[in-house]
């Protein structure tokens, strides 16, 4: 190879330092000293980057990669890898969050590029991370240890080529701790200002590790908690309601009637009256923020065998724990054709017979009118079962990795060879659903204590569940109504590799570098419901089991051409065999061309996949109650054609689906033209085709009124309802939903990274870090662009100040997320906006409305002691920024019924924090 002059090393080494900066820290510079230089240069040999098989002996600086560093860790004051990770700019739209009433209740996702979790690969030293067995298609960050990490590696650019599949948006590759001795103990709490009560987090660890000539040996624990937060402690929530209160609408003629409250039962705690509606205030018991816990024991071992051969052996077990709360199960027997109230049904309030017309024996009879329920007919009763309890979720999780290998030397060819297995179990039990037969039975069949003799005995001859008063119902009957649900899930993998890496030949730049490699996987995922749950007749809940295997054979190369000393060309590709779908091919071709020692061009141009996800080949029908806007169904059903109402919807497997295609160039510029000042800018392109889309009933709406094709098996079934005033509607009566392969999503933009470093004497040492993410486009089908809707803005900024002076380190970190419209809106057939001013002829699309710029500011003071400790206080969010809310009404800023963007942005307030470090 090109021997370079200690100049021009420095000068490269700086260069690269700066290609591959932090994305929390201050840069890493060429040093003045000639040791210094030199031990720069042994930090640097036989380094393998993110994004690369090939061990280089420079920091290449070919792939735009991000390093989160130990010291930036501890500055950001995060206590938990998922948070770290979904604070960087490159989670562009944010992402899943732990969140009570969800089937991911404990899981923490990260989205790079705005692309969905699932497109994102999420590496352990290297090896993908295994899925999560509560989604089966996304990775959860909440099982990675913060205390074993010593950095975070982030490649912006598609890597299928060298890890397979879902290296769409991006890879996050976390390397644990190495070559480490001696004990570092940390422990810290935080808390935040909003809510006043909840949240409450706290975090620690112990960390060891020793080393001999031959033999090193580092491991620890680690642990982090964060407390559930109520809805109702959140000072703007006000009172929440839905149609699950205790309504009724009748069947006419076998058409479907309006709602209306049950007479005289809307006076138990939390139960409300709307006009004629009686709602229930799921706010009053609602826990959006479920409570986290992470436990981890981890362990890395490495000895030398002889001079050319090394064992190498890491483990880890990884026990998180969720529990959410979630108010009483909301329940129809109108989902239950058996069940439907019949109309002598003394809890129907169509019968003038019903128990809360009887003033004789119920002292809270009110009087019948048919004028305001209508004639004798049966219906359907949507009831919140609220005397029955809130909905409790514990979710367990045990992750347990195992890798063992080893590394050496066979003549001229390095050798890499091992096994890996990883059990990955969660228990999921869930209290307060509802056992809808046996509660349902209850309901049509009660008997308020009317005996066969034609006396009355509110003891002896009541039997079932009274609507009218729900909380006097007797204890047995109520214990009748609930179930407790339970859900096991796994998803474990079994693989083994083996590679080799060698040189081939001089050329003109030096020694051209080559790696091949092999690898083989089984992959295992099981999604099992209780039978109840299966059968769909669990109250309150949604979901159904999945469950299948499948193994992955691949086999990969690379090859690294010094075609000048200035000129490197990377050439690579990779071969994934699925035995369920079938095979890809990922190629990529990479250069890094340094004309001046200041200045470094990089790009690249490969090929991509993501492979369809067992979850969604293999799941059973599950049942939702979707919230969609359709006119007729929603006139019917929520009163108002304008407004949102639900309709029964079954998602399905799709066992034929194919994987989706990825073409994905990047470019990028580094430059130093001073010591103090390093910037880097790199744009990318992504395209992916046949894309890996969820059906969802809006959208199967949408495309059945416009006449678009729908996916084969998905469909919207309807019947004709006739109205008392003779109007007849097309209502929907069934949504089949699920997954297809369709159409091609598109986006585009640029990073850019700013870093200073600054010698003051005396003063210290200040340094500073710019990282910049802005999307240019994001579009499907050649449609319009989706950057500047809520949900997707069109830039996330970071800038990091570091100033150490003496024994103290100040860290001043501002975090910046760009503005969004509230409302995108399309022009409607009478050539009107319905929610925005109309803004004139020739326009048919708007945006309106405003979610500004969000901007929040952390300080945070170091103390290091004499005695080889520190001292930590800080703050997040220093000046208590909240996000813009919404009310539950309108929803136009939230997410999943939430009032602000919950994917996006938190609701914290100020998180003050403590922390202690000590170091033997």
């Amino acid at each position: 190879m090109h021997t370079n002059s200690k100049l021009a090393k420095s000068i490269r080494l700086a260069l690269m330092f700066g290609a591959t900066a932090t994305a929390m820290s201050g840069v890493a510079v060429a040093q003045d000293a000639a040791s210094d230089e030199e031990k720069a240069e042994e930090r640097v040999e036989r380094i393998q980057v993110t994004g690369s098989r090939i061990q280089r002996t420079d920091m290449e600086g070919a792939l735009p990669v991000t390093v989160i560093d130990r010291e930036a860790i501890e500055l950001s004051g995060e206590m938990s890898a998922a948070e770290l990770l979904r604070n960087t700019t490159f989670n562009s739209g944010g992402s899943f969050r732990p969140v009570s009433g969800s089937s991911a209740q404990g899981v923490s996702q990260v989205n790079m590029r705005g692309l969905g979790a699932s497109r994102t690969l999420v590496l352990v030293d290297g090896r993908r991370l295994t899925m999560s067995p509560s989604t089966g298609s996304s990775q959860d960050l909440n099982s990675i240890p913060m205390g074993a990490i010593e950095r975070v590696e982030i490649l912006s650019d598609g890597a299928s080529a060298v890890y397979g599949s879902d290296a769409i948006g991006g890879v996050i590759n976390i390397i644990t701790r190495r070559d480490f001795n001696g004990v570092e103990i940390m422990t810290g709490k935080a808390q935040p200002s909003t809510p006043k009560e909840g949240g409450d987090r706290e975090n620690g660890s112990v960390v060891f590790g020793s080393s001999s000539d031959t033999t090193s040996v580092i491991g620890g624990v680690s642990w982090n908690k964060r407390e559930i937060i109520f809805e109702r402690d959140f000072p703007w929530v006000g009172v929440g309601g839905s149609i699950y209160g205790n309504n009724w609408r009748s069947l006419q003629g076998g058409s479907f009637g309006g709602y209306i409250g049950m007479p005289g039962s809307c006076e138990d705690e939390n139960f409300f009256e709307d006009g004629d509606l009686c709602r229930f205030n799921f706010n009053s018991t609602n826990a959006n923020e479920a409570s986290t816990a992470n436990e981890s024991l981890f362990t890395k071992l490495r000895h030398d065998i002889n001079d050319d051969w090394t064992m190498y052996a890491n483990a880890s077990i990884a026990q998180t724990e969720s529990f959410g709360r979630y108010a009483p199960a909301p329940d129809t027997n109108g989902y239950y054709p058996s069940l439907i109230t019949p109309a002598d049904s003394y809890n129907n309030p169509t019968n003038p017979n019903a128990w809360m017309y009887d003033a004789v024996n119920n002292p809270n009879a009110v009087a019948y009118d048919p004028a305001v329920v209508g004639p004798n007919l049966p219906g359907i009763h949507y009831h919140r079962f609220a005397a029955m309890g809130n909905r409790d979720t514990t979710v367990s999780n045990e992750n347990i990795d195992f890798l063992v290998g080893v590394e050496g030397r066979i003549g001229s060819f390095d050798v890499d060879f091992g096994a890996r297995r990883v059990r990955n179990k969660t228990y999921e039990i869930g209290n307060g659903y509802l056992a809808a037969n046996t509660a349902w039975s209850n309901v049509v069949d009660f008997n308020p204590g009317y005996c066969s003799d034609g006396s009355f005995d509110a003891v002896n001859c009541r039997f079932g569940y009274d609507l009218q008063r729900p909380s006097e119902n007797p204890a047995s009957v109520l214990a009748a109504g609930v179930v407790t649900t339970s859900r096991i899930s796994e998803f474990n993998i079994d693989e083994m590799f083996a590679s080799v890496g060698f040189d081939v030949m001089e050329i003109g730049g030096g020694m051209v570098q080559g790696f091949l490699g092999v690898e083989t996987r089984d992959e295992y995922f099981s999604d099992k419901y209780d039978s109840q749950s299966e059968a769909g007749l669990v109250g309150g809940s949604a979901g159904n089991s999945a469950g299948g295997g499948r193994s992955v054979d691949a086999a990969y190369f690379e090859f690294l051409l010094p075609v000048t000393y200035d000129l490197e060309v990377s050439v690579a590709g990779r071969f994934d065999d699925y035995s369920d779908y079938g095979s890809d091919f990922s190629p990529k071709v990479s250069f890094r061309w340094q004309p001046l020692e200041s200045l470094l061009v990089r790009g690249s141009y490969g090929k991509g996949f993501r492979a369809p996800t067992l979850d969604i080949l293999t799941q059973k029908t599950s049942f939702s109650a979707e919230g969609v806007r359709d006119k007729d169904s929603c006139t019917l059903l929520a009163g108002d054609p304008e407004k949102e109402c639900q309709v029964d919807t079954y998602y399905i497997a799709n066992p034929n689906l194919n994987s989706e295609q990825s073409t994905q160039m990047a470019f990028g510029v580094a430059y130093q033209p001073t010591d103090w000042l390093n910037m880097t800018v790199d744009y990318f392109n992504i395209e992916i085709e046949n894309r890996i889309r969820s059906f969802s009933a809006q959208t199967l709406i949408d495309r059945s009124a416009a006449g678009d094709p729908i996916p084969s098996g998905l469909g919207v079934e309807r019947n004709q309802v006739t109205l008392n005033d003779g109007t007849v509607l097309d209502v929907i009566s069934k949504v089949t939903a699920g997954y297809g392969n369709e159409g091609t999503l598109e986006t585009s933009g640029f990073d850019l990274n700013l870093r200073t470093n600054f010698d003051l004497g005396n003063m210290g040492t200040l340094s500073s870090n710019f990282q910049y993410s802005h999307i240019l486009d994001q579009s499907v089908d050649g449609g319009r662009n989706y950057v500047l809707d809520m949900g997707t803005p069109e830039f996330r900024a970071n800038v990091q100040n570091q100033w150490n002076i003496a024994d103290f380190t100040l860290a001043w970190n501002i975090n910046i997320i760009g503005t969004q419209y509230t409302r995108s809106e399309a022009r409607k057939d009478d050539g009107t906006f319905p929610s925005c001013d109309d803004p004139g002829a020739g326009i048919d699309f708007i945006r309106c409305g405003n979610v500004g710029t969000f901007t929040t500011h952390d300080l945070q003071l170091t103390y290091n002691t004499p005695w080889n400790g520190a001292v930590t206080v800080g703050a997040q969010n220093l000046f208590e920024k909240l996000p813009k809310l919404a009310p539950l009404a309108g929803g136009e800023y939230g997410y999943s019924n939430r009032d602000y963007n919950f994917n996006l942005y938190n609701a914290y307030g100020r998180v003050t924090y403590v922390r202690y470090t000590q170091r033997f």
